[in-house]
């Protein structure tokens, strides 16, 4: 006898492909973000617009400069062009001190054993949080005794001790992360510790050198109230004092004002574009770290 044949069951069909969802762009958010941005840089296109017209004042000036004229940029080269050497000698000045007191204070608080080493992390970043005018009015009265009010070293001091606490506090955690197996494999090979230090850590740490420094920098040429406070003659007189004093003789034409202010800018959105993967790499590194 022959068995019976099994009646076969039909395949269920494929489940068809869900359909695919396209996810709408957040118009309403890119609205939001550009009339903010647009706030925010509205100062600043405000500032060159009025730096291109002739002779603008606080009531009549044009919304766009139909006919742009630099003439108020020759007027401002004139007047604070002196000033501007001032900021740029105080600005470098300033950040070479901070490096070179940051980089191997920072090596130091990183790799060595010192005691009391937490406390001095502390104390870096317990100076950043005194408020200006303090430390403003303590330097007064030690530059009084010390002969240097009224002096490019003076300025240049005071700065550098805004940007070195900054700058160490960031290049630590730069040079904390550098391997102790490449600082002994340049021990083993004969390297003292400042070689080490130049030619391994240094380099294995310029991301974080290199935002401490612009910062520094950046510190300095925008410095106002250590300006104001040790300097009250014209022979020391940085762009941010400048421009203040500037306010007073040029209250009927705004042009040169806001061409100063355009020239004050340059320096910092020129660094700043120019060192702009450094910048990001060291923040947020040092943020992560």
């Amino acid at each position: 006898m022959t068995a019976p044949a099994v009646p076969t069951v039909p395949a269920a069909p494929a489940a068809a492909p869900a359909p695919r969802t396209v996810r709408r762009r957040p118009w309403g958010s890119t609205v939001i973000a550009l009339v903010i941005l647009a706030v925010l840089l509205f100062p600043v296109y405000w500032m060159v617009n009025v730096s291109l017209q002739e002779h603008a004042t606080s009531f009549s000036t044009d919304w766009f400069p139909f006919h742009p004229s630099f003439a108020a940029y020759g007027q401002a080269l004139r007047d604070q062009g002196g000033h501007l050497l001032i900021s740029l000698a105080v600005a470098l000045g300033s950040t070479l001190i901070s490096s070179l007191v940051a980089a191997p204070a920072s090596f130091a608080l990183a790799k060595f054993r010192l005691p009391g080493r937490g406390v001095l992390l502390l104390a870096a970043v317990v100076t950043q949080m005194i408020p200006g005018i303090v430390i403003a009015n303590a330097l007064y009265r030690a530059y009084n005794g010390l002969g240097l009010l009224n002096s490019l070293p003076g300025l240049i001091l005071a700065d550098a001790s805004l940007g070195i606490p900054f700058a160490m506090l960031l290049m630590r955690s730069f040079m904390a992360e550098v391997p102790d197996a490449v600082i002994e494999a340049a021990r083993v090979d004969g390297a003292g510790r400042v070689r080490t230090f130049v030619s391994v850590v240094l380099p294995m740490s310029r991301n974080g050198l290199i935002t401490g420094a612009l910062f520094s920098f950046l510190f300095a040429w925008s410095d106002f109230l250590f300006a104001l406070t040790l300097s009250s003659t014209d022979a020391v007189t940085p762009i941010t004092m400048g421009i203040y004093r500037y306010l007073g003789a040029q209250t009927e034409n705004w042009s040169p004002v806001m061409a100063s202010s355009v020239l004050a800018c340059l320096p910092s959105v020129v660094l700043l574009v120019l060192a702009q993967r450094y910048i990001a790499a060291g923040i947020s590194g040092g943020a992560v770290k």
